[in-house]
C-alpha cells in the first residue's frame, strides 16, 4: 500500500479502536484461540502415529484407551476453536455495523456543514454512493477481510513454528514455496488494485448518471432522447464493465494460482520427507512426515487466503478514502458572532426573553458588553460585486434598499442576477466586494444559523420530503402546534385542497409529492414559508408552476402573509408585482431602471416593454 493507503488504513483503525477497544481486543484473543486449535490437529497426528498406533502394531491385546483419551482432546481442543471462532465472528458484526454506524452519522453530519456550492459540483447520485457501495466495502473488510487476514497470520507464525521444531530441512522447502507465492501474489494484486480504485469511481459516476436521468425521466421522453440516453448510459457502463471484469480476472486467477502452488508445495514435502523417511536421515518418522504435510498445507494456504483478502481491502481503502475525502471537505465558514433572540420592548428598552412575543432582536456582544438590535427587516446592498467562480462576474456594483415592509420586486431575463442576489442575502455565497447590511448589520458578523432562521424562502424549485402534509408544512417550524400550521396553510390558501384529501393533512407524501399537483406542491411550500412566521420573506418565482386561476388564491394568501415584512420578489408575471413598492429591472449583472409600477411605465424603457409585451422574458 502507498502513503495514503496507509493514512487511510490507520484513520480506519482508530475508528475501530476508539469506540471498541475491549471488542477488539476479545476478537484478537479468539482468532489467536481459534487459529490455535486448528494447528493442533497435526501435532496429534504424529504423536497418535508414533507413539500410539505404531507400538499397537501386531499387538493382539492393544489398549485403545490411551487413543480414546487423546481423540477425545482433539475433539475437545477443535470445540474451543469452533467456539472461539463464534464469538469473534459475532462480535466483528457488531463492531463492523457500529463503525459503519458513527461514520454514516459523521459523513452526513459534516455534509450538513458544506456551503451550497460543494453541491453545486458533485451529483446527487456520486454522493449517494458514499452511502451504499463505498460503505458496503467497508463492511466486508471490517467484517470479514481484516479478521480473516490476522486470523491467517497467526496461523501462518504458529504453523512454521511447529514446522521449524519437527524438521529444519522441509521448513526451508516450505519458505522456497512460500516466498515464491508471495512474488507471484503480490504482482497479481497490484494489477487488480489499481483497476479495483477506478472500478469504485466508476461505479459511483453510474450511479450518479441513473440518479440524474431517473429524476428527468419526463423530460427524456418530451425530447424523445431515450436513444441519446442509453447511449451515455452504455458508454459509462462500458467504462464500469471494462475495469471491474479487469480487476475481476486478475483477482480470481489468484486462488488458483496460489493454490496450486501449494499443492506443489504438498507434493514436494511429501517427496523429500518419504526419502528422508527411506534413507533414514534427519530422525524423521511416519508421524512426522503425516503431521509436516498436514501443516504445510495450514501454512501455505493462509497466504492464499491474505492474497485475496487483499483485493477486498484495496477496494475498501479506495471507497473510504472517498468518503474521508468528503469528510475532510471545508465546512461553511461561519466567522458571525450576532445571534438572533426573542425579545420585548419594555419602556421603550429591549429585553432578551424565552417567551414567544412576537418581537426578535440581533444580539450583539463586545467586551462582554450586550445591546440589542430590534429586528425590522431592514436589508441594504452597497456596491456588491460577486461571481461564483472567481472569473466571470455576475453583479457589478449592485446597491439597493428595502425599508421594513417594503416590498422588493427583481425582473430581468434569464441569468440577469435576480435569483444571484436573493442567494447572497441568505449567505449561500459569499460576495467578493461591498456589503450586504441587515438592520444596519453586516450579514457576514451574523452567525449563518440566526440569519437564515430569520428569513422565509419559498423557491420556484418546491421539494417536499417523505411524510404527511402536516410534517411538510411544519418544516418551517419544527415546534409549531397543529393549529398554527392549519392556520399557515389556510394563510397560503391550501387549507381548501388539503381538506379534499382523503386523509386531509395526515395524507402521507412520498417521492417529493408526485401524489399532488405543481400547484398544489407550491401552495404546501408557501404554507411552510407561512408558519416559520420570518420578518424577512424571499419568493423566488413562486407562482411561476401554478395557473391562472390558482395563482389568484396564491395571491391573495402572499398579500396576507408579506403584510408587515420586507419581500423580495422575484417573478416572470409581472402582474404578481405591480404592488411593489420598488421594482428593479436587472440586465447582465446590473440594475438598468428602478422604481415603482407606475414611475417605469412612465419611463417607457425595458419594464414598460416587457409589461406591455413588447419584450419577452427568456
Amino acid at each position: 500500500m502507498n502513503n495514503s493507503s496507509w493514512s487511510v488504513a490507520k484513520r480506519l483503525i482508530k475508528y475501530i479502536l476508539g469506540t471498541y477497544k475491549i471488542q477488539t481486543i476479545i476478537v484478537v484473543i479468539t482468532v489467536i484461540i481459534s487459529s490455535l486449535s486448528y494447528l493442533v490437529g497435526p501435532l496429534f497426528i504424529m504423536y497418535i502415529i508414533d507413539d500410539i498406533a505404531t507400538p499397537l502394531i501386531g499387538n493382539q491385546n492393544s489398549d485403545l484407551s490411551q487413543l480414546f483419551k487423546t481423540v477425545v482432546l482433539m475433539g475437545t481442543l477443535y470445540y474451543t476453536g469452533v467456539l472461539a471462532s463464534y464469538v469473534s465472528n459475532r462480535l466483528m458484526v457488531n463492531v463492523g455495523q457500529g463503525v459503519l454506524k458513527r461514520i454514516r452519522d459523521e459523513l452526513f453530519e459534516h455534509m450538513q456543514t458544506l456551503p451550497i456550492n460543494y453541491f453545486d459540483k458533485h451529483t446527487h447520485g456520486d454522493l449517494m454512493s458514499l452511502y451504499t457501495n463505498d460503505v458496503d466495502t467497508l463492511r466486508q473488510m471490517i467484517t470479514q477481510s481484516l479478521p480473516d487476514v490476522f486470523s491467517s497470520f497467526v496461523t501462518i507464525i504458529s504453523a512454521f513454528s511447529a514446522m521449524l521444531i519437527l524438521n529444519v530441512p522441509l521448513s526451508i522447502l516450505a519458505v522456497v514455496m512460500v516466498v515464491i507465492m508471495v512474488f507471484t501474489a503480490k504482482k497479481i494484486t497490484s494489477k487488480s488494485g489499481k483497476y479495483f480504485v477506478m472500478q469504485q469511481r466508476d461505479i459511483a459516476h453510474v450511479n450518479g448518471f441513473i440518479e440524474e436521468y431517473m429524476n428527468g425521466q419526463k423530460v427524456v421522453k418530451v425530447f424523445n432522447h431515450e436513444k441519446s440516453t442509453i447511449e451515455n448510459f452504455e458508454e459509462l457502463n462500458d467504462k464500469l464493465c471494462h475495469r471491474s471484469t479487469n480487476a475481476n480476472r486478475y483477482s480470481n486467477i489468484m486462488m488458483p494460482v496460489v493454490n496450486n502452488i501449494g499443492f506443489l508445495q504438498y507434493v514436494l514435502t511429501a517427496f523429500l520427507g518419504s526419502i528422508l523417511v527411506i534413507t533414514g536421515k534427519g530422525a524423521v518418522t511416519v508421524g512426522v512426515i503425516a503431521s509436516f504435510l498436514q501443516l504445510t498445507r495450514s501454512f501455505s494456504m493462509p497466504f492464499g487466503r491474505m492474497s485475496n483478502q487483499a483485493n477486498f481491502i484495496i477496494m475498501a481503502l479506495a471507497g473510504a478514502n472517498r468518503i474521508f475525502a468528503v469528510m475532510d471537505e471545508t465546512p461553511e465558514v461561519d466567522e458571525g458572532k450576532v445571534t438572533l433572540v426573542r425579545a420585548k420592548i419594555k419602556n421603550g428598552e429591549i429585553e432578551e426573553t424565552k417567551e414567544r412575543t412576537g418581537t426578535w432582536a440581533w444580539k450583539l456582544e463586545k467586551e462582554n458588553i450586550q445591546r440589542y438590535v430590534e429586528l425590522k427587516g431592514d436589508v441594504r446592498f452597497k456596491d456588491v460585486v460577486f461571481s461564483y467562480d472567481g472569473k466571470k462576474t455576475i453583479l457589478n456594483n449592485i446597491s439597493l434598499f428595502a425599508k421594513p415592509g417594503q416590498k422588493i420586486a427583481f425582473v430581468g431575463s434569464t441569468g440577469a442576477g435576480k435569483t444571484t442576489i436573493t442567494n447572497l442575502i441568505n449567505r449561500f455565497y459569499d460576495i467578493q466586494e461591498g456589503e450586504i447590511l441587515y438592520d444596519g448589520i453586516n450579514i457576514k458578523d451574523i452567525k449563518k444559523y440566526d440569519l437564515r432562521r430569520s428569513l422565509g424562502m419559498v423557491l420556484q424549485d418546491t421539494n417536499l420530503f417523505t411524510g404527511t402534509i402536516m410534517d411538510n408544512i411544519r418544516y418551517g417550524r419544527l415546534d409549531a402546534t397543529d393549529e398554527e400550521v392549519i392556520m399557515a396553510a389556510k394563510l397560503a390558501n391550501a387549507d381548501s385542497f388539503i381538506k379534499l384529501l382523503p386523509e386531509g393533512y395526515d395524507t402521507l407524501l412520498t417521492n417529493n409529492g408526485e401524489e399532488l399537483s405543481q400547484g398544489q406542491k407550491q401552495l404546501l411550500s408557501i404554507a411552510r414559508a407561512a408558519v416559520a412566521d420570518p420578518p424577512v420573506l424571499i419568493l423566488d418565482e413562486a407562482t411561476s408552476s401554478i395557473d391562472t386561476r390558482t395563482e389568484a388564491l396564491v395571491q391573495a394568501g402572499m398579500d396576507s402573509l408579506m403584510i408587515g415584512r420586507t419581500v423580495f420578489v422575484i417573478a416572470h408575471r409581472l402582474s404578481t408585482i405591480r404592488n411593489s413598492n420598488a421594482i428593479m429591472v436587472l440586465d447582465h449583472g446590473n440594475i438598468i431602471e428602478r422604481g415603482d409600477h407606475k414611475d417605469l411605465i412612465k419611463e417607457h424603457g425595458t419594464y414598460y416593454q416587457l409589461y406591455t409585451g413588447a419584450l419577452e422574458l427568456e
